[in-house]
């Protein structure tokens, strides 16, 4: 779900960052996907479930969405025991009624930490907490959009379903104020029970100063700007909205584009029917030292998205040392806004920005600095402290 705020340095409210976490705990990760599937979402839960694992007796209940062959029970790295459910996918919601059943036989004592980013599986945690007599913790992501036919039930929904989620956790974790407010005002969650907590980024991504070199120029003009988005190919994302905006730039610039999903083939094609072959290039998911790769590469991050929480990629491309170009929507105004380069979410006004900051690169160093100051206390050892933190505050 959806909306946030910024500071100098995104904070992590509340954490005693690096204390000692206290007695060691049951903790059960609640999340509609995790990995093998690799969102945003799913990347934070995989991070904190295997980082909580080495002080807690860690636990995740999912489904097996795009899973591939992962098994259905497994203890993975860390120790994590994860349990995937079989099941559908209906207007890019995962339905896995077995679910229910192990939220049933949680044991009293341990900590529910619910993570929203769809529907169905927060009423789930809801319903058994209430029929059980037991504690949840929600852990706010993202606001849910409507999808496919089923989309006009949403608001009866949202009042009628969600809110009762919202309105019965023991505490809330959020990305950002904003989202405070917004829970506040849409759901009448109490502000007092909510706690501020920001996405981290992994110790890899933090990679040295760029050092300034002269703009390379050949016989023809500048080297192109190399452009990177990372991310999935999905309607979110709108990396349509990115493919227009090239076909009007009249600057050079490459586009890689790392990562796949539903719109993958329409997306090319789309790209072939633009004249844009030769200036961009799907490479598909990369994972690890090959993703870093990536953004040491880049001379400037694009996310064109209709929404974000607090999207990871930006936080990785500027502890990388590379500009951040977004789509001024909630979720990147609050985690880019004084950090990176803003954009109206239309395909001209991001041709616009590109187009200037390839004709003129001197604002690249500043916002990179920028952006790697945003994120300086950034790191996952923090947001884990954070969280252990909003454990015990609550009362876990």
């Amino acid at each position: 779900m959806t909306e946030q705020s910024s500071t100098e340095h995104i904070p992590v409210a509340g954490s005693a960052a690096g204390s000692p976490s206290g007695p060691r705990r049951r903790v059960v990760q609640v999340t509609p996907n995790y990995p093998p599937l690799l969102g945003g979402v799913e990347r934070v839960v995989h991070v904190l479930a295997t980082r909580l694992a080495a002080r807690n007796d860690v636990s995740v209940v999912t489904t097996d969405n795009q899973a591939g062959s992962a098994p259905r029970r497994a203890v993975e790295a860390g120790g994590v025991k994860v349990r995937r459910h079989r099941s559908v996918t209906v207007a890019h919601t995962s339905l896995a009624p077995g679910m229910f059943g192990s939220l049933l036989r949680i044991r009293p004592g341990t900590v529910i930490h619910l993570h929203c980013s769809t529907a169905v599986v927060p009423e789930q945690v809801w319903l058994s907490a209430r029929l059980r007599g037991l504690r949840y913790l929600l852990h706010f992501h993202m606001e849910v959009d409507a999808s496919g036919p089923l989309g006009r039930l949403l608001p009866f929904y949202k009042t009628h379903l969600f809110g009762r989620v919202v309105r019965g956790a023991a505490g809330i974790i959020v990305l950002t104020e904003s989202q405070r407010d917004f829970l506040a005002e849409r759901y009448g969650a109490d502000p007092a029970k909510v706690y501020v907590v920001p996405n981290g980024v992994a110790e890899e991504f933090f990679l040295p100063p760029r050092v300034a070199s002269p703009e390379p120029v050949g016989e023809v003009g500048p080297d192109p700007l190399r452009l990177l988005f990372v991310g999935r190919l999905d309607t979110q994302k709108n990396v349509a909205r990115l493919l227009d905006a090239l076909a009007l730039v009249t600057e050079p610039v490459r586009l890689r584009l790392v990562g796949d999903g539903d719109l993958g083939a329409d997306l090319k094609a789309r790209a072939t029917r633009l004249g844009l072959d030769d200036r961009v290039e799907f490479v598909g998911r990369k994972h690890g030292e090959d993703l870093v790769k990536e953004y040491a590469d880049a001379d400037l991050f694009v996310l064109p998205s209709d929404r974000e929480g607090m999207a990871l990629v930006v936080l990785e491309a500027m502890a990388a040392g590379v500009p951040v170009l977004a789509t001024a929507v909630p979720g990147n105004i609050e985690t880019v806004e004084g950090a990176g380069r803003l954009a109206e979410p239309t395909p001209s006004a991001l041709a616009a920005a590109i187009d200037g900051l390839a004709r003129d690169r001197s604002e690249l160093a500043a916002l990179a600095a920028a952006g790697s100051a945003r994120v300086a206390d950034s790191r996952w050892d923090r947001v884990v402290s954070a969280i252990e933190d909003v454990y015990r505050q609550v009362g876990f």
